[in-house]
């Protein structure tokens, strides 16, 4: 069923869908620019999402033409059972509490799993604010849907934006609700003289080639192996181990993925997911996980044992690998995310400030939103590196 949006001539209109069978012929047109929006990538989160999340698409037409495509997620934060535990003090436990009982059944339009503008890929002809007006009225229909089925949501978070993005939400009138900055995501640009990871190491100041060269001392006796689809399903418990460890000890969750969600990446991605295996006397200690988006590197979930990667620098050696990938296939550059800003920032990744919009549905607790907002999201302090040569 559709919802019109009429503005000056132009006559928008939505369609939610539910299940990516459904979506209409033309919807891997719009996402060839990302992998995200694709109807591949949609079918694994159908698959394999985390249990506490439900997903939306959402189809913009233009007298009856698709012109604009997006995903939105709903999270019910009552079944998770931890936050993240690495920060232990009574701001968490505050922080924890309110979210429980006040904000734990989120809406979000964009895809919470990831980092960046991954919410929505529209038609060179549509008019940007007009678009984003129209996922509005979208987000709105989700949540009446949401409401019959006993599901309040409590906030609506339109999310993962840049600066040049801004002006679209301030075209389309969201006034109402809370623009927020959260933490930058850090990209890598692959210099285009590099065409080895020796080249790389050489536009390093002396103080970044030796934190290189300890590393990879550091992590000699590691092996580090592609895996198949069938060694990921056969270390599949191990796998997630590794993951949930390294999860549950971040500043904040709002989900945990599932056990299967790996090898459902690499059936349905093949050879466009990347599954690495690092090994200690032939014990799996460590993993991490690479998306092909293009001309773009996505860094995606990671998991290893802590003493083992205290020892070894294993994330850091991490890094370089995918930095070295990533040179060797020609990519211009790398998606890092947002978490272990510090040292991202010591390889070469730059930060990028990420903004987004957030909605709570009682007025009282939206106008206090700026000091909710900054009083309870998790504080992360970390240097800027400079780690190239000046004339790099």
């Amino acid at each position: 069923m559709h919802r019109f949006f009429k503005h000056l001539n132009t006559a928008l209109s939505f369609t939610l869908y539910s299940s990516v069978a459904t979506l209409p012929n033309q919807w891997d047109d719009l996402a060839s620019d990302t992998i995200f929006l694709s109807s591949r990538y949609l079918r694994i989160l159908e698959e394999s999402a985390p249990e506490n999340m439900e997903c939306f698409y959402i189809g913009i037409f233009e007298n009856q033409n698709l012109r604009g495509i997006a995903i939105a997620q709903f999270l019910d934060g009552n079944s998770v059972t931890s936050f993240g535990n690495r920060d232990r003090c009574i701001k968490t436990a505050v922080r924890n509490f309110a979210f429980k009982n006040f904000s734990s059944q989120i809406l979000f339009i964009g895809n919470n799993m990831l980092t960046g503008q991954n919410a929505f890929s529209l038609d060179s002809t549509i008019n940007v604010s007009d678009a984003i007006k129209t996922l509005r009225l979208a987000s709105i229909q989700i949540e009446k849907q949401l409401k019959k089925r006993g599901k309040k949501v409590h906030l609506t978070s339109f999310k993962d934006f840049s600066v040049e993005q801004l002006n679209d939400f301030k075209e389309a009138d969201f006034s109402t609700f809370y623009q927020f900055e959260i933490q930058p995501n850090m990209i890598f640009e692959i210099d285009t003289k590099w065409n080895s990871m020796e080249d790389y190491v050489g536009d390093l100041h002396k103080k970044y080639r030796d934190q290189y060269k300890r590393a990879q001392k550091k992590s000699s006796g590691i092996e580090k192996r592609k895996l198949s689809l069938e060694e990921i399903v056969a270390n599949e418990d191990t796998v997630y181990n590794l993951y949930y460890h390294v999860a549950k000890n971040a500043p904040f969750n709002t989900f945990f993925l599932r056990k299967n969600h790996f090898a459902t990446l690499k059936k349905h991605f093949q050879h466009d997911f990347l599954f690495y295996g690092y090994f200690l006397n032939n014990q799996l200690i460590g993993f991490n996980t690479l998306i092909k988006n293009g001309t773009r590197m996505e860094t995606y979930f990671l998991g290893y044992d802590e003493q083992v990667q205290r020892d070894t620098l294993l994330y850091l050696n991490m890094l370089y690998d995918m930095i070295g990938y990533s040179i060797k296939k020609r990519f211009k550059k790398i998606i890092f995310g947002r978490t272990a800003l510090e040292i991202k920032s010591s390889v070469g990744a730059e930060a990028e400030p990420m903004y987004g919009f957030i909605k709570h549905s009682n007025p009282i607790v939206q106008w206090q939103m700026p000091s909710i907002f900054n009083a309870l999201q998790p504080k992360i302090s970390w240097q800027k590196r400079n780690p190239f040569k000046e004339n790099n």
